[in-house]
C-alpha cells in the first residue's frame, strides 16, 4: 500500500512541476505566475479541488509519443471566492506553451459541463500559443467543442476571461462569446492573424503590443472590459467583480452587509450640476455618492468615455449602473456608446440584476461617421436592450434628456419601473436654441428676438414638469436625497415580475 501512496504522490509531484523548473524560471522571468500560482491567488486558501491532474495527450505523430506531460496544459477544477462555488480553468504556457489539444479542450468542457448543471460561474485564465499543431484537426475540434459550451452558457451562468498571456487565432472566439474579458498589460494580447500574417497580407508593420495588447483592447476595440498593471492585481481584482455576480440565471444577486445607511443623503449632490447648461461635470462623482461605501467596478472606463457602464451596490445588493458621461463628447450617444451600454445591459437582465439608469443626454452624435458606420443600428441595439429588460428599472434624469436619446436611455414608454428627475433636469425634443432656431427660422436675423424665443421655450419645455404632468416622470426630487429615493424603488421593486411574449430567442439588431 506504502508504495501506490508514494506512487500517487510521484505522480501528482510531476503534474505540479508542468513543463519543469527551467520554463517555470522562464515564466517568472517574463512578470508571470505560472497556472497553478494564478489559482492560489484567486482562489480562497486550500478551496481547489482539482480535476483531471492525470489527463495526457493521445497524438503519436511528430514524435509527441514520447512528450508527454500530466495534465496536458491545462489545470481544471472547481474552488470558492468568499466562500462561494466557481469553476476555473487554468492554462499552462510551460506545457506545449499552453497549446489546446483534444484532451485539454476536453478537461476545459468537462467542468464547463458541470458549472451548468450545477449553476456556478466559469473562469478561464487564458495562457496559450493557440492550437496544438501536431493534432491537426483534432485541436480544431477541441477549440469548437468549448465555442458550443459558451453558447449553451451564455446567460445561464456568468463566464468570464482573464488573458493572461498570448490568446491568438480560434483561441480569441472562446474569449469573445464569454460575458467579460480582462487582460494584464504588457504580458497578455489577443488577436486573429499575427503582426507576421498582417505584413505579408497588408504590408503592415505592426506589434503585438500595438496589434492586439491590452491597451489596444481597453482603448480603441473596445473587446477588453480592463487592463491590469500585472498578474497579482489582475486576480485580486477578478476576486472582488466576482462578488457582485450571482452564481446563475436561477439565484439573485449577491447582498453584502454594510454600514452604509440606505437612507444617507448627499448635500454635495445639490451643487452637482454646474449654472452653464453646457458646462460639463463628472457623473461618477454621482455613482459613486450614491453606490455603498463609493464601491463602484466600472467596466470599460477607457473606451467609450461618454458612457459609465459598471457595479455597485445599494443597501447591499448589487445593481447595474448606467449613466451618461457629460465631461466625454458632452454625454452623447454614439455607435461605441450604445454597444457597450447594450450588452451591459443584456448581462444584467440575463442575471436579474436591477439596472439604475443616470441620464445626461443631448441625442445623437452627429456627423457621416457616425451615420455611414451604421449608429442607426447600433443606437437601436441600447433601445432594444432597454426594452427587452424585464429586471427592475430605475432612472434619473439630472439635466439633459433630448430627443430619441432620452426614449433610449430606460424611459418610463420603454417600461421603466420609476423615473425620477432632479429639478435641473431638462425633457424635450432637442434643446432651446436648436429648436427656436428650427421654429422660428424667420427670426434668426434678430438675436434679440431669438434670444427672448429661446428662454420661452426653455420655461415652458426644459424642465422636467411636462414630463411630470403627463406621469413620464414619477417625481421630481432633490438631488441630495438620490441615493434613498433609489434605494426605497429597488426594495420596492425586489419581487417584480415581468414576461415578454413566448420566443425561441429574439432578433436583436445586430
Amino acid at each position: 500500500m506504502r508504495d501506490i501512496v508514494e506512487r500517487l504522490e510521484e505522480k501528482r509531484a510531476a503534474a505540479r512541476v508542468g513543463g519543469g523548473e527551467r520554463r517555470i524560471a522562464t515564466q517568472h522571468a517574463k512578470g508571470k505566475l505560472t497556472a497553478r500560482e494564478r489559482l492560489e491567488v484567486l482562489l480562497d486558501p486550500g478551496s481547489f479541488e482539482e480535476w483531471d491532474m492525470f489527463v495526457e495527450h493521445r497524438c503519436a505523430d511528430f514524435g509527441m509519443a514520447e512528450q508527454k506531460v500530466p495534465g496536458d496544459g491545462v489545470v481544471t477544477g472547481h474552488g470558492t471566492i468568499s466562500g462561494r462555488l466557481v469553476f476555473v480553468f487554468s492554462q499552462d504556457f510551460t506545457v506545449f506553451g499552453g497549446a489546446l489539444s483534444e484532451a485539454h479542450a476536453e478537461k476545459i468542457c468537462k467542468i464547463m459541463d458541470q458549472a451548468l448543471r450545477v449553476g456556478a460561474p466559469v473562469i478561464g485564465l487564458n495562457d496559450s500559443g493557440g492550437a496544438r499543431i501536431q493534432e491537426g484537426v483534432a485541436s480544431l475540434a477541441g477549440y469548437a467543442e468549448v465555442f458550443q459550451r459558451n453558447v449553451l452558457a451564455s446567460g445561464v451562468v456568468p463566464q468570464i476571461s482573464m488573458i493572461m498571456g498570448p490568446c491568438a487565432g480560434g483561441a480569441v472566439y472562446s474569449p469573445a462569446m464569454t460575458d467579460f474579458i480582462f487582460m494584464v498589460k504588457d504580458s497578455s494580447y489577443m488577436f486573429v492573424t499575427g503582426p507576421d500574417v498582417v505584413k505579408t497580407v497588408t504590408h503592415e508593420a505592426v506589434t503585438q503590443e500595438e496589434l492586439g495588447g491590452a491597451v489596444t483592447h481597453t482603448t480603441r476595440s473596445g473587446v477588453a472590459d480592463r487592463a491590469f498593471e500585472n498578474d497579482v492585481e489582475a486576480l485580486l481584482e477578478l476576486r472582488r467583480f466576482v462578488d457582485f455576480l450571482p452564481a446563475s440565471n436561477r439565484e439573485k444577486p449577491p447582498a453584502r452587509p454594510t454600514a452604509d445607511p440606505v437612507d444617507r443623503d448627499e448635500p454635495s449632490l445639490d451643487t452637482l450640476i454646474p449654472d452653464s447648461p453646457n458646462k460639463p461635470y463628472d457623473m461618477r462623482e454621482l455613482i459613486e455618492k450614491v453606490v455603498d461605501e463609493g464601491d463602484f467596478f466600472e467596466l470599460q472606463p477607457s473606451w467609450a468615455g461618454n458612457i459609465i457602464v459598471g457595479f455597485g451596490r445599494i443597501g447591499g445588493s448589487t445593481v447595474g449602473i448606467v449613466a451618461n458621461q457629460p465631461m466625454v463628447l458632452a454625454g452623447c450617444l454614439d455607435i461605441d456608446s450604445s454597444r457597450k451600454a447594450a450588452r451591459f445591459v443584456r448581462f444584467c437582465d440575463c442575471f436579474d440584476i436591477p439596472i439604475v439608469t443616470f441620464v445626461d443626454v443631448p441625442g445623437f452624435l452627429p456627423g457621416t461617421a457616425q451615420e455611414f458606420g451604421g449608429i442607426i443600428k447600433h443606437g437601436a441595439k441600447l433601445l432594444f436592450a432597454y426594452a427587452e429588460a424585464t429586471v427592475p428599472k430605475v432612472t434619473v434624469i439630472t439635466r439633459k434628456a433630448y430627443g430619441g436619446a432620452y426614449d433610449v436611455m430606460s424611459s418610463k414608454h420603454l417600461r421603466g419601473d420609476v423615473n425620477y428627475a432632479w429639478p435641473t433636469a431638462e425633457i424635450a425634443v432637442m434643446g432651446p436654441k436648436g429648436a427656436v432656431e428650427i421654429i422660428f427660422r424667420g427670426d434668426i436675423g434678430d438675436p434679440r428676438k431669438i434670444e427672448l424665443r429661446t428662454e420661452e421655450y426653455r420655461a415652458k419645455f426644459a424642465n422636467p414638469f411636462v414630463a411630470a404632468h403627463r406621469g413620464f416622470i414619477d417625481d421630481v426630487i432633490q438631488p441630495h436625497g438620490t441615493r434613498r429615493r433609489i434605494a426605497r424603488a429597488l426594495a420596492m421593486l425586489r419581487n417584480k415580475r415581468l414576461e415578454n411574449p413566448w420566443k425561441k430567442h429574439d432578433n436583436i439588431p445586430l
